[in-house]
């Protein structure tokens, strides 16, 4: 069976009415008038008839199952819209979507729950405005999941969701801000050109994507950080900035198409990715895409170290420049580790005070020399490049 209409104002008990029946749902354009609140289905003083809702109970929980397709497009909801638990009650109830749950383009008036819900299939909120708050708490997204260009202009709440299969909130607004704690991104996550109006940004503690390593979260860290600039978060700013030069190191390397190539490619895509050597040794590891100084700092006291161990070996041979006059005499000898660092330290800084020098037959000695002096010239730029990004920005 199917309730179909278009182009009417419908009241939320009809649509409950539909529901309990087990009715497939189609509606375009339409008023919901009334508070559309799926617990009014466990309400023993209300007089739904003909159930034929699957109800299932146990000691923890309460499952709803809705098993046909509903679709609200273009819709206006006049009042709240609950799948989910009531706020003031501690019970466990849980609505399971088995069919597709459509509500693009439906504009929410109040408050819109679907909290602990479970999309078996599509669930599609595309061009969706929600005037209070939205909440998608502890849902779960086994289908596609689609937040295309929606507006929260309430608050976004999606703390601890699941999305399983291919999810997107591409071009979506946050006006007060958003919060994705604990999600869970397992398909292919889409998050190009979404912003928020206001200056907050959202909270993304532990959020986790399983497709990481393919650069899925470049597009989240993106968001976060253009939300943290224009917030005036700029340290964070500037490490969303790393996770998202990170994944799209990654997604150079690997593409969204990865696990769809034949075996051949994949080793000719992987072969490929050597090119992409350079930038994952000096701009992640060592540079840290301009975020982690320390990093350079570490590694010049490295070389340094290296260095001073060598010069102060058997295996190097450094000359002393002994006297005052122009016509200097030269002697040889095994420098001692403090000597060794000295000479490291001021071929590093290219300072060079003419004291020491490797000897001319030595050629062991001076390319070690050579390689220190071009290490600390390039090493020493990337510093102070790297200190004034991290803490120039304003």
């Amino acid at each position: 069976m199917l309730f179909q209409r278009e182009n009417q104002r419908v009241s939320a008990s009809e649509i409950l009415q539909s529901i309990a029946s087990g009715e497939q749902i189609k509606l375009h354009k339409c008023t919901i008038t009334g508070g559309l609140n799926i617990n009014r289905l466990l309400d023993e003083n209300e007089n739904f008839e003909n159930m034929k809702i699957k109800i299932e109970s146990s000691k923890e929980s309460t499952s709803i199952i809705i098993s046909e397709p509903i679709e609200f497009n273009t819709c206006v909801f006049e009042d709240i819209v609950f799948f989910a638990p009531p706020w003031d009650k501690s019970v466990q109830i849980e609505v399971v979507f088995e069919e597709d749950a459509i509500f693009n383009s439906s504009v929410f008036n109040d408050q819109a729950r679907f909290e602990k819900a479970k999309f078996k299939k599509q669930a599609g909120f595309d061009g969706c405005m929600f005037k209070r708050i939205a909440v998608f708490r502890e849902a779960l997204f086994d289908g596609v999941a689609m937040f295309r260009t929606a507006s929260f202009e309430g608050y976004g709440l999606f703390h601890e969701a699941v999305f399983k299969a291919v999810t997107s909130f591409m071009n979506t607004c946050f006006t007060k801000g958003g919060n994705f704690t604990n999600v869970k991104f397992f398909g292919k996550t889409d998050f190009s050109g979404v912003y928020a109006k206001s200056k907050s940004v959202p909270v993304y503690e532990s959020v986790w994507f399983a497709r990481r390593k393919y650069g899925e979260d470049e597009t989240f860290w993106r968001f976060i950080k253009q939300a943290s600039q224009e917030a005036g978060y700029y340290q964070l700013a500037g490490e969303s900035f790393y996770n998202e030069r990170c994944s799209h190191l990654c997604h150079k390397l690997y593409g969204y198409d990865f696990d769809d190539l034949s075996i051949t490619r994949k080793a000719v895509r992987l072969l490929s990715g050597i090119k992409l050597l350079p930038e994952f040794v000096l701009g992640r590891l060592l540079f840290g895409y301009g975020e982690r100084p320390v990093r350079v700092l570490f590694a010049s006291v490295l070389v340094i170290l290296a260095c001073a161990f060598y010069f102060s070996s058997p295996l190097a041979m450094v000359f002393d420049r002994l006297g005052t006059d122009v016509q200097m005499s030269t002697d040889f000898h095994q420098l001692k580790f403090m000597e060794g660092l000295y000479f490291s330290t001021i071929t590093f800084t290219t300072l060079g005070f003419g004291d020491m020098y490797p000897a001319p037959t030595h050629l062991a000695t001076r390319c070690v020399a050579m390689f220190e002096a071009l290490s600390g010239a390039c090493l020493m730029a990337l510093f102070v490049v790297g200190l004034s990004k991290r803490y120039s920005r304003g």
